[in-house]
């Protein structure tokens, strides 16, 4: 049996933050003692004596957080593996303490039948670092395939319901042909049970209607700062308030994906009134920039949502630091700087951000005051509960998958530093607070 003494860390979880020491038997945590607890050194130096062969490492002065669950990756196989695939982009989350990812459903070919889900899960199996599985998408009309897939799985596949992480519901606007308009259909997706369903919520009618304001105003000149306005705060207040209602209508686990205005918030706060399940995703993208940075990164910001106002990213913040926000998804959307650097009607929504989710979360606490607890349950804790995860928390019978990271150092982002196929980060030049040490998967570390 190969044993691992982690003897000294400060132990970051959603409960507490405190030096203690944690021993890893065969990829397993099989014990937690904290200081706090009057014999701690007596019971350390027993267990040291225990050990043999098994390794140790005194921790002290750094921090042990659980590794990272993002359930919101785009990781671009198949069809689109020239910006990004599944090796390059799970190094990139692994370097970024992120162990467990979900990919998202909009490839292409786009992830919304049985066999595509198959091809995807074969073709990820030993290429990747860290662990990985699946959302499929849903459309206007393979709502039949997906309940029958949720409930029972494929015999043809051999797929079962354990293959399918969450649906995937383009609400309202898609960039990946799989909006889903029919409201009958969407009464279908929200009354699935066992699963979460997943919404990106922005109105496509008024998304074109702010399109073609913009293109009467400046032809193919449109300003990166009307992204804001094009992809506006209403179109995601429309589409969120109908998730939101249909959520309470028929009692569905949704998780509302990368929020960006106070808003939406505010509305979300009312609705777990009605419906304890509804969970609030947000990315790094929406905590840290604002519109104001449209000027200086032009097309290195467009996203969809849209990054909108600095009152929008401090209710954002200070829905993280309350506990309203659920989960951090990166929503790791990687296009090459060729793509990106287009006029604005040409240039591709989506941002590589995987890889220093992890530091920029970690420099917003210290900025807000916001306790690492919080980072704890947003990283890792709730999304190991939404999805039924035996890792994500540093618990006894919990697998290994750790990071350590030194909340004293600091590191600037630089682009021949990003591990991603595409090769750049909209972080590039931003100061950040804790740097990445080690990253253990399944009770090994890996190569970092």
């Amino acid at each position: 049996m190969s044993k691992i003494l982690l003897i000294n860390p400060t132990i970051v979880t959603s409960d507490r933050e405190a030096v203690g020491t944690v021993l890893i038997s065969d990829g397993i945590i099989t014990e937690i003692i904290y200081k706090e607890s009057g014999d701690y050194e007596l019971q350390v130096k027993k267990i040291s004596e225990t050990l043999q062969d098994g390794e140790i490492y005194d921790l002290s002065g750094k921090h042990l957080i659980a590794g990272g669950i993002d359930a919101h990756v785009h990781f671009r196989e198949p069809g689109l593996t020239h910006k990004a695939d599944m090796e390059t982009e799970s190094k990139a989350a692994a370097a970024g303490g992120v162990t467990t990812v979900i990919d998202m459903p909009n490839t292409n070919p786009p992830t919304t039948t049985a066999k595509a889900l198959k091809d995807k899960i074969e073709s990820a199996a030993g290429r990747t670092t860290g662990r990985i599985s699946f959302h499929i998408g849903a459309t206007n009309s393979n709502v039949d395939e997906i309940c029958r897939l949720v409930k029972d799985g494929d015999r043809e596949t051999g797929l079962t319901p354990d293959d399918i992480a969450g649906v995937k519901v383009f609400m309202g606007s898609s960039t990946g042909n799989m909006l889903v308009d029919d409201d009958s259909t969407l009464g279908r997706l929200f009354s699935i049970k066992g699963k979460p369903v997943l919404v990106h919520c922005e109105d496509e009618a008024t998304i074109k209607a702010n399109m073609e304001t913009a293109r009467e105003r400046y032809g193919e000149s449109i300003p990166f700062a009307e992204h804001e306005n094009i992809r506006s705060r209403k179109a995601c207040i429309i589409s969120s308030i109908k998730a939101l209602e249909l959520a309470i209508r028929y009692n569905t686990r949704l998780i509302l994906c990368h929020i960006s205005t106070k808003e939406e918030i505010e509305m979300i706060r009312a609705a777990k009134s009605n419906n304890p399940d509804i969970i609030a995703e947000t990315s790094c993208n929406y905590l840290w920039f604002s519109n104001e940075d449209y000027a200086r990164l032009g097309s290195h910001l467009k996203c969809n949502p849209s990054v909108k106002t600095p009152d929008d990213r401090a209710a954002l913040r200070h829905a993280l630091a309350s506990g309203l926000i659920d989960t951090i998804g990166s929503d790791h959307a990687p296009h090459l700087l060729s793509e990106k650097e287009n006029v604005y009607s040409k240039a591709p929504s989506g941002l590589p951000t995987i890889q220093h989710s992890l530091p920029v979360l970690l420099t917003i606490a210290v900025e807000e005051d916001i306790p690492l607890t919080r980072i704890a349950s947003v990283f890792s804790e709730k999304a190991s509960e939404i999805y039924g995860l035996n890792r994500g928390k540093i618990r006894k019978g919990y697998e290994a998958d750790l990071v350590i990271f030194d909340l004293e150092k600091e590191f600037t982002v630089k682009n021949e530093d990003v591990l991603s196929k595409c090769g750049w980060s909209p972080y590039e030049g931003e100061r950040l607070k804790g740097v990445i040490e080690k990253v253990m998967i399944g009770g090994e570390f890996i190569q970092m």
